[in-house]
């Protein structure tokens, strides 16, 4: 190469470089994409339609958000993945994320590689509910009865491989004890089957069924964290109650495509955390049974390596499969 094409190139790359210098220093000058892999009116979405609120007026720009929901997240994560690496494109995902790579045979998508973590959020700890009419008022009540009956107890759960699927297995596993697994596609079908006594118990948040606690239609028998929580003061850990270190959550936090710049995923991470510490997101998850969490960038990208690794085994030894 000689001396005159040496420096247009050298020319060329300068330019490149301040033009993406000058696109990220005015980041953000146009609406960004808030992708949900679930419907409305589920956690995911409700939690994604307030960050998106707050960022609106943090970032001054919208911040729209749309549902794509279907293959368990993954439909969703896929047009994340090939979404252009600008910091226009975001993506909401829960522990679904870091299950789906032992779930499915294969993914169209590398969970590791083809995202940059940008910030966990929140957390969320289940309750094991239970119908009433079941006849059992603690959690060793429960696990007694289903010793003494094997197979006989039906839990509900969102679907195959779902964390309320895994939540429920590795409880059956640990107090030893055969419970019948139904998986659920619409959500409100396994309401109205829990309240109705055809299923008899579900391992699930503890917002998607406190309504029905408060009123006395539900019972609460085991809080899934590590200790009790603030809206349900009364209810016992799992650990508490008989099976020591039990522990069962789903958590919550947003993604971006992989090779978005790094000053974007910066600022995108402040946003959110400055939303979690408000007072009023603190009432609102608390409320809720919700805990907030402060995890962002790189070491949101560990966390979800491990948590793909700890999955995995659980995953296999109950076999589960995703169609």
């Amino acid at each position: 190469m000689n001396r005159n094409a040496l420096r247009l190139v050298l020319a060329l790359w300068l330019s490149l470089l301040c033009a993406a210098a000058a696109a990220q220093s005015d980041y953000p000058n146009r609406p960004i994409q808030m992708i949900v892999p679930l419907s409305t009116g589920t956690t995911v979405d409700i939690l994604a339609r307030m960050y998106a609120d707050r960022l609106t007026q943090r970032l001054a720009q919208s911040v729209l958000v749309q549902n794509r929901p279907g293959a368990g997240g993954t439909i969703a994560a896929q047009s994340v993945a090939k979404a252009a690496p600008d910091g226009y494109t975001l993506l909401m995902v829960n522990s679904q994320h870091s299950i789906n790579p032992a779930l499915y045979a294969s993914l169209p998508y590398d969970t590791l590689r083809d995202f940059s973590g940008v910030a966990l959020v929140a957390e969320s700890p289940a309750l094991v509910y239970v119908n009433p009419q079941l006849g059992v008022r603690t959690l060793a009540e429960f696990i007694a009865l289903a010793r003494q009956k094997p197979g006989t107890i039906n839990y509900g759960s969102a679907g195959i491989g779902t964390a309320t699927h895994l939540g429920g297995a590795y409880f059956a596993g640990r107090a030893g004890v055969d419970l019948v697994h139904v998986p659920y596609k619409i959500t409100s079908d396994l309401v109205a089957d829990i309240l109705t006594g055809r299923i008899q118990a579900t391992f699930s948040p503890i917002a998607f069924l406190l309504p029905q606690v408060r009123e006395g239609r539900l019972l609460a028998l085991a809080v899934t964290s590590r200790e009790r929580v603030a809206v349900l003061p009364e209810v016992p850990t799992v650990s508490e109650s008989g099976i020591p270190g039990y522990e069962s959550s789903t958590w919550y936090g947003f993604i971006a495509p992989a090779r978005t710049p790094r000053p974007i995923l910066e600022q995108l991470a402040r946003a959110l955390q400055q939303t979690s510490e408000e007072k009023e997101t603190r009432d609102k998850f608390a409320a809720q049974g919700i805990v907030a969490r402060d995890v962002a960038l790189e070491t949101f990208d560990a966390y979800i390596r491990a948590d793909v690794e700890k999955l995995a085994p659980l995953i296999k030894s109950i076999g589960a499969r995703a169609n």
